[in-house]
Formats: C-alpha cells, structure tokens, sequence
C-alpha cells in the first residue's frame, strides 16, 4: 500500500513499536519450550472430530503436535472472551464507515474524500474523532471549519455524530454481514457461561447498533458494550480491555481476545491478554507475530477455523509477551 504521508510518528503510539522490538528479541532465542508455539494452520481448530493440532513456533520453523483430548479435558474455559467490533464481528470499514465518513463530508460541502488506499492508511489512528483531527491538522483544514481549537472540536464532533447516524442507517439495513463464525463462538461462550464483550474504538450507539441489529436483541442483552470515548486514550493504548476486565470482574490473563489490527494486537497485548487475530481486508499485510494465533476468520462448519475449546487452550500453552 502505497504512503500517502499523513502519518507523523508522534501519531502511531508506542504499544505498537514496543510489540515489534520486543519480536526482535524473542526472534533471537535459539530454543523455544512448548508454551511459545503459535498456531499458524487452518487445521489447529479445536474440534472433537481432530485428535490432534499443528502448531508452530514464531519463526514457523518448526511443528508439533498436540493432543486436543488432553486439551478438552484439562483447560478451563476463559473467563472472558472480548471482539474487537470493526473487522471482527463484521468488515465494516471499507463500504461502511468510510462511505459514511465521506458522506458526511459531502452533506457538509468540505471539498474532501476519502479513497480506500487512503483510509487504510488513516486506520492506524483509532478513533473516528481523531482520525478526522490528524487528517485536517496534516492537510489542511477545510475553509468552513472553524479557526479556533475549541470551535475545531465541536465541530470533528459534529461531524463524527452524523457520519454516526448514517453509518448506523446502513447497519440497520443489514447491508453489512457479521463475518463468518462470529455468531457461532458468541454463543458457545454464553452457553456454557463464559463472559462477551465488545471493546471498540468505536461510537457507542454505532457499535451497539451493529450488535443488536446483527446479532440480535436477545444476544444483544447479554453483550457488554465497551466503546468510543469510554477510556481517555483509546487503542493501541490497552486501557479499553483493563476496563472491560475490571468492570466484568476477571483477570486480565483469563480474557482472550480477537482482533484484527496491529493496532488491536498491542492494546491486547499490553493489557496482559491472549489475543487471536482474524485479519480483515485493511488489515491482511500488517505484521501480527506476536499475536497468539492467526486466522483469515473465526469459520462457520464445515470450515471452522477455532472455537472456544481452542481460546481455553491458548491460557494455558501459549506465549504471551
């Protein structure tokens, strides 16, 4: 993807940088024990019908094999299992927020689009607010923005609450799917008692909307919604999943979570959580070796990629930074 420069490094926070230096490091060990093997193949699900997995370690070099019955019979199940909400219960990105950020700049006659290349670039800020702050401080400000700092931001936060509105129209007409295996894994872990939550960078009302109209109001009621300005600093900072673990009373190390940004990753990562990336269509190139599994989604039968039997397993065997 080619750099459209909109991005000073003072804007792509330190969690990231701290991921990958702490890869070079762990690159360098000559031996690596059974609990820093990663799962990397669309096999290691964890199924009945699999008696064993394929795991490999950081550099993939090397594979071993792991009963699933042991697994079955002796990992406690999470006590939380956390999604991240855009490009991990549905792709939304690409024909939802950024048509609906678009949108909101042609209503208001600002003279500005978005292109796809483009806004994956401005992906790596989080947050819809300032995503359209940094944009504007680097390019230019419209002629119709406001002049002061105060004005500016009452007026990115009128701008962010329509681009809201007409993202939540497109969410309510169902145009956007929940990606597959979403649905199945929610409600394996409320069957069987583990805790759900969303943690997004996110609106509240527009991450809501996704999980009430996708994945039903019954579902929906027993979904935490963490979200928007929830927490000051928001991904790669880990403050919205330590939240999410205070507030649903658990451990940050009994909590996995599925991601799919780099961003996401370190947030994960920082707060002291396995973490599962299901990549997304902005997200496919960015590096997520220091994730603890790494998948193209969570899979529907008869291509299901994991399952919650599989989370239970990462507590116990899987390297965490």
């Amino acid at each position: 993807m080619a750099s459209h420069g909109l991005l000073p490094k003072a804007l792509i926070s330190s969690p990231v940088a701290s991921t990958r230096a702490s890869l070079t490091s762990f690159r360098s060990q000559s031996q690596l024990d059974d609990a820093s093997f990663k799962t990397r193949s669309r096999v290691s699900t964890f199924l009945p019908s699999l008696s064993s997995v394929s795991l490999r370690n950081r550099s993939g070099a090397t594979q071993r094999r792991f009963s699933s019955a042991v697994r079955a019979s002796s990992a406690p199940l999470p006590a939380a299992l956390l999604f991240d909400c855009d490009g991990v219960l549905v792709d939304t990105e690409k024909d939802g927020h950024r048509i609906s950020f678009n949108d909101t700049f042609a209503e208001k006659e600002l003279g500005v689009t978005w292109d796809v290349e483009l806004y994956g670039e401005l992906l790596k800020i989080g947050g819809g607010k300032e995503r359209m702050t940094a944009y504007f401080n680097k390019t230019g400000w419209p002629a119709k923005a406001p002049k002061t700092d105060d004005e500016r931001k009452d007026f990115i936060a009128s701008l962010h609450k329509r681009k809201t509105e007409l993202f939540m129209a497109l969410i309510e007409k169902k145009l956007l799917p929940l990606r597959p295996g979403v649905q199945r894994i929610i409600d394996e872990a409320l069957s069987k008692g583990v805790q759900v939550a969303v943690c997004s960078t996110s609106n509240e009302k527009a991450v809501s909307a996704i999980v009430s109209n996708l994945l039903g109001p019954e579902r929906a009621k027993k979904i935490t919604i963490f979200a928007g300005d929830v927490v000051p600093r928001k991904k790669p900072d880990p403050a919205i999943y330590l939240l999410a673990a205070s507030t649903l009373g658990v451990d940050p190390s009994s909590c996995v979570v599925v991601e799919d940004s780099a961003i996401g990753l370190a947030a994960a990562k920082g707060a002291g959580m396995k973490c599962i990336v299901t990549k997304s269509g902005y997200t496919a190139e960015e590096d997520f070796l220091n994730a603890d599994a790494v998948y193209d989604c969570i899979g529907d039968p008869p291509e299901i990629r994991f399952d919650l039997g599989f989370c239970a397993y990462l507590l116990q065997n899987q390297y965490v930074s």
